[in-house]
């Protein structure tokens, strides 16, 4: 009878493990990290199809997208995108001969140099203003953000799907986890 009473004390010990452990999984899923797969070449050549990324679901409950940031959200469509934050609340932005313009000022995108060395024609990046995309902006407003692919001439961005809610990103990315041997943190 001692034995037995042991026994069911102990699968009772293991059932409380897993729920556990269960529950901690679920929390760190739908509130911390989640896994997402790329899909499409819209981030090449920073990312490639097939990419599984870990996607950090707090950093933008403490903080807020920084430029050049790559994140995931949910666009129109019903999918979610990944793509790279070009524009901040209260940017103009302005493409002319290849380089971007944020308020007037140029910057650079180093993480582009290898499709711009690759080009035998045109330019990477077609020309166009912020009015070009919506015309009643004069500027990015609060809370919303300018997103764009790496892959400019096969990107569905923020040229076609206008400017991202901030309540619509899930997180920043940065880590690609498999396969295994593309391991990599990106910037």
């Amino acid at each position: 009878m001692e034995k037995a009473k042991k026994e069911k004390n102990e699968l009772w010990e293991w059932i409380k493990a897993l729920l556990i452990a269960f529950g901690i999984a679920v929390i760190i899923r739908y509130f911390l990290f989640t896994p997402i797969v790329v899909d499409g070449d819209s981030m090449m050549p920073t990312l490639v199809d097939g990419d599984r990324m870990i996607v950090n679901k707090i950093g933008y409950t403490i903080g807020e997208p920084k430029r050049f940031d790559i994140v995931v959200f949910h666009a129109p469509e019903g999918k979610d995108y990944i793509k790279r934050v070009i524009g901040l609340p209260g940017d103009y932005i302005e493409y002319k001969d290849d380089q971007l313009y944020i308020n007037g000022k140029p910057y650079d995108e180093p993480y582009l140099d290898q499709y711009k060395s690759e080009l035998t024609e045109g330019t990477l990046t077609q020309d166009f203003t912020l009015q070009d995309v919506d015309p009643t902006l004069e500027v990015i407003p609060e809370g919303y953000v300018f997103v764009m692919g790496d892959n400019r001439r096969y990107s569905k961005d923020s040229r076609h799907i206008g400017i991202v809610s901030e309540e619509k990103i899930i997180g920043s990315t940065s880590i690609v986890f498999w396969p295994f041997d593309e391991i990599k943190i990106v910037k």
